[in-house]
């Protein structure tokens, strides 16, 4: 009881002080706002806390605690849900497509309505600020001496750069890997990368009205020579705003998917410019500006610097196997306390292909299977995973307890993931469709539903496997207790697989099964440089560092403030600090708090760091099965294989209902984008009513996409 009305107080403040944020943002252009806000920060500049002080707290401090409980919130949660409702909320409506667009690609409703919201947002802010600057036009115009319609075009330049602003204030938030809010809505991390190009485009697509309408001004007037370059010593610096601009148009060119996808590598050096922007945006726009967009900047910062200290300690792969189709699966080890979710992802780099690439995949394992390990496969079709397969390849094949005399280091960030399992808890049924290789994730979630049982999980489920290659069910090795219907607690399991590009004609799964379940397996030396990953750290230390870095943050500003600048004796008197140093000051505390804070961290972290004993003897769920052990099931003939065709999904959805039954069921889908495409195409179907052929109950569709496509 106790515990639930803590849980009921942690959510009430986290979206109290998020709403407290936004309302702050749709006040701030207003008339009634900047009355009041001008008289408070008279009053300020006469205490201890000073303007700064007051900006950071009203503009900043919200969100930032906002965020701090959610992390709290998320250590006092249930990690699993105990029971199975069978029934769908209004957010799990709202989570289904509504929109399915090659351009767009797959949007819900949720989705939709956010974005509208935010567009209307992005119009009153542009709409009110036009006005007051219209209701101040004739003073303003003959002190600038432009005309009507060049006083306009200048203002609504200026106000565009207030919607790059407001942009920016969010557009660090969805790529935090373990940012708060996706994980308590479930959302996977790769699905928010896109919000991020979303804000990313709107952005500069802003800021360079702007600067493009204050350009245009200047040369009309003839005075683009004299302003460009000007570095002023209060107000705004023309010249910081330029360099911005076009180190933001750099990083935005070469994100473009003619480049990204070509030339990953510029892409992924060029986005580190971020770091420039950002500081050339705090002198462009001076430091009450920067206090609106500091607590995306703040939080990603210690995040990005978290996530640096987590991957530092090097491990080594205990073991790979290699499967007939060019994939491979290799085995990292891990700390037994360390709990992850399915479809979680984890970013690996291997210093020997190269020591700056870090490459993300599925884990292809469940932590409530094996406690000391991790796998994950690759399919190698790239050159850093088509190394790593000759690397491997290239090893001789050991007996079952022989290793290689080669160690293989290589470095973890992660896991990734839901904050529980209540996203597939919440269905009394599931449907699973995947294509090549992004069986991956499925793997990991099967074996976690066949551990845990029916009291917390789906029973019923059906799994889509669609390949081009017969060889490709080799990956399916560590469910094969679910396929033969052997030790699954009562599951009711089909499968279907579709190999689209051969016709072979009398084949079965388990014949399928017997030839392709021998695989070449390596094993390595651990060496004397190999830990066990304790994880991204635990919620509470999360919420602990931020809140400590912040305080320091505020402490700092205050102190650097009271030494450097000199404080009015006036509440009215002005400030005639220069720009560049009050940018300054805030740069310095915020660097240092941060470089505090991480080394506090960083010693607490090596004192709890477990070395991974190279003497201990580990079990993998998904070992090499000898074909003299698979004999002929009789339960395999209730799977289904097809060659040489895609799978009809309206007839798989129409038949769902007498196949596997459920009325509440969570579709989940990895792979091809047409393939994504075609199954969010019927689960809007499904949600307005309009499958045909299912004669005896209608189920509900809810979609979820897996995919991760940069």
């Amino acid at each position: 009881m106790a515990k639930s009305f803590l849980l009921l107080l942690l959510k009430f403040l986290m979206i109290l002080l998020a709403g407290v944020w936004v309302c702050v943002w749709v006040m701030k252009p207003t008339q009634i706002w900047t009355r009041k806000w001008k008289k408070a920060e008279d009053a300020a500049r006469t205490t201890i806390f000073g303007s700064n002080g007051l900006d950071f707290v009203v503009y900043s401090f919200p969100i930032m605690v906002s965020v701090m409980i959610g992390f709290v919130y998320l250590h006092f949660k249930p990690k699993e849900q105990r029971g199975r409702s069978g029934r769908r909320s209004l957010i799990s409506s709202l989570s289904n497509p509504i929109i399915v667009n090659s351009f767009v690609g797959v949007l819900s409703a949720m989705e939709v309505v956010v974005s509208f919201i935010f567009i209307v947002f992005l119009a009153w802010t542009f709409y009110i600020r036009v006005s007051n600057d219209y209701k101040k036009m004739l003073p303003a115009r003959s002190l600038m001496k432009l005309n009507v319609w060049q006083y306009m075009t200048f203002r609504m330049a200026t106000r565009c750069g207030l919607l790059a602003e407001a942009c920016l204030a969010l557009l660090l938030f969805p790529i935090m890997r373990g940012m708060t809010v996706f994980r308590l809505f479930g959302i996977q991390f790769e699905a928010s990368v896109r919000y991020h190009i979303w804000l990313g485009t709107m952005m500069l697509s802003f800021a360079t009205l702007h600067g493009a309408g204050t350009l245009f001004i200047w040369g009309i007037k003839n005075m683009l020579q004299d302003e460009m370059l000007q570095w002023q010593k209060t107000g705004r610096i023309y010249l910081a705003g330029e360099i911005s601009l076009v180190v933001g148009l750099v990083i935005w060119i070469t994100s473009l998917p003619q480049v990204r996808r070509k030339r990953f590598e510029i892409f992924y050096y060029t986005h580190h410019l971020y770091t420039i922007f950002i500081i050339f945006f705090l002198f462009h726009t001076g430091d009450r500006h920067f206090y609106m967009v500091l607590p995306a900047i703040f939080i990603f910062v210690i995040e990005r610097l978290l996530r640096i200290i987590q991957s530092r300690p090097e491990m080594c792969i205990l073991s790979a196997r290699i499967f007939p189709l060019k994939a491979i699966e290799i085995i990292l080890p891990k700390g037994p306390g360390l709990k992850y979710t399915p479809t979680s992802i984890i970013f690996i780099n291997i210093p020997s292909i190269s020591k700056l690439q870090w490459h993300s995949f599925s884990i292809a394992s469940s932590s409530l299977v094996d406690d000391d390990t991790m796998s994950i496969i690759i399919k190698c079709d790239g050159s850093w995973t088509n190394s790593l397969y000759d690397i491997i390849q290239g090893m001789p094949v050991a007996g079952p307890n022989q290793r290689t005399q080669r160690c293989i280091p290589v470095s973890v960030e992660g896991p990734y993931g839901p904050a529980s399992t209540e996203f597939l808890s919440k269905y009394d049924s599931l449907l699973l469709v995947a294509g090549g290789i992004g069986v991956t994730p499925f793997l990991s979630i099967l074996q976690e539903i066949s551990s845990a049982g029916r009291n917390s999980f789906p029973t019923k489920i059906q799994l889509i496997y669609i390949m081009k290659k017969s060889n490709s069910i080799s990956i399916l090795n560590s469910i094969l207790p679910l396929i033969t219907n052997k030790n699954t607690k009562g599951l009711n399991f089909k499968l279907k697989i579709y190999v689209t590009q051969e016709t072979q004609s009398g084949a079965t799964i388990n014949e399928l099964i017997r030839e392709f379940s021998q695989v070449q397996t390596v094993n390595f030396e651990t060496g004397q440089i190999s830990y066990s990953p304790n994880g991204y750290g635990s919620s509470l230390s999360k919420a602990a560092i931020i809140g400590f870095t912040s305080l320091l943050f505020f402490v700092l500003l205050i102190t650097f403030s009271h030494v450097f600048l000199p404080r009015p004796k006036k509440a009215s008197s002005k400030e005639k600090n220069a720009s560049s140093l009050v940018d300054l000051i805030v740069i310095f505390a915020f660097f240092l708090s941060i470089i505090i804070s991480i080394t506090v961290f960083s010693v607490l972290r090596l004192k709890n760091l477990r070395k991974w004993d190279p003497l201990m003897e580990f079990k993998h769920k998904g070992k090499e099965m000898q074909a003299s052990s698979l004999k002929l099931n009789r339960n395999l003939d209730e799977h289904e294989l097809h060659f040489g065709a895609r799978p009809n999904f309206h007839d798989i959805f129409s038949k769902f209902p007498n196949e596997t039954g459920g009325s509440y069921v969570g579709v989940l889908v990895c792979g091809p984008k047409k393939m994504k495409e075609s199954v969010a195409s019927i689960c809007r179907l499904s949600s307005q009513g309009s499958i045909s052929g299912a004669q005896t109950k209608k189920p509900y569709f809810n979609f979820h996409s897996l995919n991760f496509t940069l």
